[in-house]
């Protein structure tokens, strides 16, 4: 359980994150603030996914002894932060009826995780070019 919080601590922390901002009760005052405008809550949406998929992967990279990740493992940890992003998405169209699950935040959060996965796919090979 030790080792679990040692590598995947953050990942399981914004997660928790995640799922509380999505889940509380937001005023349609907020919405007229200047401050947002049409598609924030997209772009919200990816940078939590994106963000999402960087702390699993850097806790797997962090987990194996030659520090990389193998394709494989990048399109599993993917697959699973989409797996949590619909199921937010579910929740909040089925228990959470003061929010709304919509389409368009699942497509948004698929965006980010694949977003995410391209970024650490890029970084890892970066690094293994500047090693040789």
């Amino acid at each position: 359980m030790k080792a679990i919080f040692k590598y995947y601590g953050p990942a399981i922390l914004w997660a928790l994150f995640i799922f509380i901002m999505c889940s509380i009760k937001i005023s349609n005052n907020l919405s007229d603030s200047p401050l947002f405008f049409p598609g924030f809550d997209k772009i919200v949406h990816s940078g939590f996914f994106l963000v999402m998929t960087a702390f699993i992967s850097y806790g797997v990279i962090r987990q194996q002894s030659p520090r990389t990740l193998s394709y494989k493992a990048l399109l599993l940890i993917t697959i699973i932060v989409i797996a949590y992003g619909g199921l937010i998405e579910l929740l909040q169209y089925y228990i959470f009826t003061w929010r709304s699950g919509d389409w368009n935040d699942l497509f948004a959060d698929i965006t980010g995780a694949l977003m995410g996965a391209f970024s650490i796919m890029l970084t890892v090979k970066a690094t293994g070019y500047a090693k040789k």
